[in-house]
């Protein structure tokens, strides 16, 4: 039975260790270019009012330079466009470097001294992601800095009036949080561009404030959207690189339809295509590029300031991070087309594709397609060429004289950028007016590209295949091939619409006729999200497409396709087939969270089974044996199931209202959000179903890890052993009561004065000593009965006693110190308490953040302010202190064990159902066991 625990939980590990590698390891290697600094980096530190300084000892603001720049701007007389950077969690005011550097750069090569000035703000590395009492104090220094910076342009005739905010991970969040603060200008911030930053919610909620912070944040944007409509916010995610906050949370939570907020993935912007990891993202060369291209784009050239006005601000966000056509919306070009003088530049195509590579001499050239004999046959013109400077390049004739075209109207607009070549696709449905087509294949300088165009008809070269379902682990194979000769191919993946699912899909291109062709580009195209992934291949090859989605499939959406840009005259199969790996990298990527929370209700329900087994035989098992049996999903997903199925019923919920319990709490929603004000989606049905799953792993955990600690115990204790006197008794590193008062007491004060999360560790060490005494003291009991084993002992080795009286005789009281009874004792004991270890360690843990912030700040201040460990430092004190003294005898004789047996199953499933997303509740439904049982070992 034992072997088969050990095996089961083996193979539990193994799935998590497989899904860990996935997460962490199982993308694209990084092929972002890196941002170096061509001279020197300085930060020129801008002087705060002293009021402000003095609030905010911790934090400061940076004039980002180099080189002579940084020489001209030491006395901060400015005249630049001011942009402002913000660190995230742990990141620091340096990392503006690369855009500053890049900015610097290409502001050599404009015209009028067109520049603009990068300040960054240190947030003294806080780790605001997982503490939250730092997010509103960074919030004010923040509007404070803006202030600050804004009075440096006091001098110009034209000083800006606004400031651009660039913000990585939560300091973007940070950003969008000061139009919360009751005396902020709105107009002093009008664009915000976030890197990487979990909107939609946080990663892990391990204390309220941060969920209060998000909370107001998202209240703010979404009850008050349209005061805000002239901020415009974009927000790129890094692709599954970043497994530290997916893609899927840097969606806006914002109303449907607000036109001046964007979310995207940075894999979906032009020129960009890469997948970036979380910090990689602020450095990204191809990245940095798009955004200080689109700076240049939002000046302003009267102020030369950034541009208010949000619609030039989204046409020129939509030109560099979505489609990048040949210009930007509103931009007005010349589309006559007057080349009489060069008839033989004309030629009219009346074949069913184009291919034509221009000459090493330059010349002029236009190619006529005749629209009035294909709009019956034909519903789309497709057209492609890899000269990719972004002019205009295909138009319609309304005006023809002969051979040529005088008078068109320019159709480029819809052109869209691939890696290897720009491509347009047009509607003949849209061009009623249009009588010809006209592609300009002219290159007057020589360059050498290729043009290729074709009819089509959308519906002949559009197939369907349906994915393998998610359980088939790859054994099953759903095939299609592609046998037309065309130059673009969609394929509907039918059925592959949620983010559980993960797919290895095969691309097998096969030529008859070895000739140079343009690459081809595979596109997964995700329509309800912009999160679309190209993948770049030669021909012939065989390419391998990894499938996933961040977001989830909302239900007015259509489904996803893959578009395959292709060589003519090739043949192509495509395979698709579920990747088990992928799958479980998935899944904690999307439910990570739970898996601590099943760890806790494991650990939880192995407190309770060490209960029961000395309420009925007066002894602890050993501690393997009650964490293995931990895992109990039919007692504790099973009323959750049943809860979440009465919730669907309307007088179920007025109850529920009737009894003030908080609603039913949720992993943060999939699918694109749509702003609820509540700031939780309701529950989404599959990751309930996965919770078998995530309950096998966390069962996992807790087994492995109460293993370790045992381990950990055992070996610590060889090491301190030669420190102490060998003890025989089961009180060994107990304490008197009146040592219990004063240690909680002082350990009370200390979380007062310091920190909860410092005083709750220090009783957290105590306890372990506690166990470190109990392991040194059986191993020093083990080894002296071996030296002189006991006088039953050699009775009935002789056989004058017998094996049953022997046993019996271990279950007597008062034995002596020296005998198998108090050895089995101590044993029991020891066990009892490596369990409540185990179960003290999870709020540890939770704490953990606050106490390194509290570390940190150790020079500004020696209190943690706010503390959210506060309101429950003072009970876990108490109970780590009094449960110093527990053991089985006392267990055993309470009259409350019977109670308080029974509480872990329901506060397990108490468990499940509320602390999902507010993590930092398990701590409070561990209370709710440990204070019965510190009561026990009193009365």
């Amino acid at each position: 039975m034992k072997l088969a625990t050990v095996a089961f939980y083996g193979f539990a590990l193994g799935l998590l260790a497989v899904g860990l590698r996935e997460l962490l390891t199982g993308f694209e290697e990084n092929r972002c270019s890196m941002t170096y600094m061509f001279e020197y980096p300085e930060y020129r530190r801008v002087a705060l009012p002293r009021r402000v300084a003095r609030l905010y000892p911790a934090y400061g603001l940076y004039l980002y330079g180099e080189g002579l720049y940084a020489q001209e701007t030491r006395a901060l007389k400015l005249t630049g466009a001011p942009v402002l950077f913000l660190p995230g969690n742990a990141g620091s005011h340096k990392q503006a470097r690369s855009l500053g550097s890049v900015a610097l750069r290409k502001a050599e090569n404009m015209e009028g001294g067109l520049h603009f000035n990068v300040f960054t703000v240190d947030f003294n590395e806080e780790l605001v992601a997982l503490y939250g009492g730092s997010l509103l104090r960074q919030t004010h220094f923040l509007h404070e800095s803006i202030k600050a910076i804004l009075r440096l342009y006091k001098h110009l005739k034209t000083p800006p009036q606004s400031v651009v905010l660039v913000g990585h991970s939560m300091g973007g969040v940070v950003a969008r949080a000061l139009f919360t603060l009751p005396r902020f200008n709105t107009n002093l911030v009008s664009l915000i561009i976030t890197q990487a930053s979990p909107h939609l919610a946080p990663v892990l909620a391990l204390d309220p404030y941060l969920l209060d912070f998000y909370s107001a944040v998202r209240q703010k944007w979404v009850n008050q959207a349209k005061k805000l409509r002239n901020v415009t916010v974009l927000s790129v995610g890094g692709g599954y690189r970043d497994y530290q906050v997916r893609s899927g949370l840097t969606s806006l939570p914002c109303t449907p339809g607000d036109p001046n907020k964007m979310s995207l993935v940075a894999t979906a912007v032009p020129r960009t295509w890469v997948s970036t990891d979380h910090l990689s993202i602020v450095w990204c060369k191809e990245l940095v590029l798009a955004t200080v291209r689109a700076f240049f784009d939002l000046i302003d050239p009267e102020t030369r300031q950034f541009t208010v006005n949000p619609e030039k601000k989204m046409a020129v966000l939509n030109h560099h991070f979505i489609r990048h056509p040949v210009r930007m919306l509103g931009e007005t070009q010349d589309t006559s087309i007057s080349i009489l003088d060069f008839p033989e530049a004309w030629s009219e195509v009346n074949t069913l594709r184009l291919a034509y590579s221009t000459p090493k001499e330059g010349q002029v050239k236009y190619f006529l397609f005749a629209l009035s004999s294909r709009r019956k046959a034909y519903s789309h013109f497709y057209c492609r060429s890899n000269n990719l400077e972004m002019t205009s390049w295909v138009y319609g004739c309304v005006h023809k004289n002969g051979s040529s075209c005088v008078q068109a109207v320019d159709l480029s607009m819809g052109t869209e950028l691939l890696p290897p070549y720009k491509i347009l696709i047009l509607s003949l449905g849209d061009l009623s007016s249009v009588t010809h087509l006209v592609v300009s294949a002219s290159n007057l300088n020589g360059k050498q590209f290729t043009v290729e165009c074709e009819w089509q008809r959308q519906e002949s070269q559009t197939l369907s295949v349906p994915v393998p379902h998610v359980l088939s682990s790859g054994l099953t194979v759903s095939d299609v091939s592609v046998n037309s000769s065309g130059l673009l191919h969609t394929i509907k993946l039918q059925h592959f619409d949620q983010v559980y699912q993960a797919f290895r899909i095969s691309v097998a291109s096969q030529c008859k006729v070895n000739t140079e062709r343009l690459p081809n580009v595979y596109r997964i195209h995700v329509p309800w999200f912009r999160e679309d992934s190209l993948t770049t291949a030669s021909v012939p090859s065989v390419t391998e497409i990894s499938g996933m989605l961040h977001t989830s499939r909302p239900d007015d959406a259509s489904g996803v396709l893959l578009q395959l840009h292709t060589a003519p005259n090739c043949q192509y199969k495509v395979s698709v087939r579920t990747s088990l790996p992928r799958v479980l990298g998935q899944i904690l990527r999307f439910c990570g969270p739970m898996v601590p929370v099943y760890t806790a209700v494991t650990l939880l329900q192995a407190c309770g089974g060490q209960l029961s087994t000395i309420l009925k035989s007066r002894r602890s098992a050993d501690m393997s044996q009650v964490v293995a049996k931990g895992l109990q999903p039919h007692k504790v997903n099973l009323p959750v199931y049943i809860l979440h199925i009465l919730l669907g019923c309307s007088w179920f919920q007025e109850v529920w209202s009737f009894l003030y319990l908080p609603a039913m709490d949720a992993l943060p929603p999939t699918h694109p959000d749509g702003g609820s004000p509540e700031g939780v989606a309701s529950v989404e049905e599959w990751p309930l179903l996965l919770s078998p799953l995530l309950y096998i792993l966390g069962a996992a955990v807790a087994y492995w890890g109460s293993t370790l600690l045992r381990l950990i115990m055992r070996l610590i204790s060889l090491i301190i052993a030669p420190l102490h006197r060998p003890s025989v008794s089961r009180d060994c590193g107990t304490l008197r009561l009146r040592t219990q008062l004063l240690v909680a007491l002082g350990l009370t004060v200390m979380g007062g004065v310091c920190c909860g999360a410092l005083a709750i560790f220090a009783a957290f060490l105590l306890h372990l000593y506690r166990l470190l005494r109990l392991q040194m003291t059986e191993r020093s009991l083990s080894h002296m009965l071996n030296l002189a084993p006991p006088q039953k002992h050699r009775e009935a080795e002789n056989g004058t006693v017998d094996a049953e009286s022997l046993s019996k005789s271990k279950e007597c009281n008062g034995a002596p110190l020296l005998s198998e009874c108090a050895l089995q004792e101590v044993r029991d004991d020891l066990q009892l308490h490596l369990c409540l270890s185990a179960l003290f360690t999870l709020p540890v843990m939770i704490i953990a953040p606050s106490l390194l912030h509290w570390t940190r700040n150790l020079r500004y201040s020696t209190q943690l302010d706010p503390d959210p460990c506060w309101p429950s430092s003072v009970p876990l004190i108490i109970v780590y202190i009094l449960l110093i003294n527990c053991n089985t005898l006392k267990l055993s004789n309470s009259n409350l064990l019977p109670l308080t047996s029974c509480l872990p199953l329901p506060l397990s499933i108490a468990m499940v159902t509320f602390s999902p997303l507010h993590l930092y509740r398990v701590t409070y439904f561990l209370l709710a066991t440990l204070v019965p049982l510190a009561l026990c070992c009193l009365l």
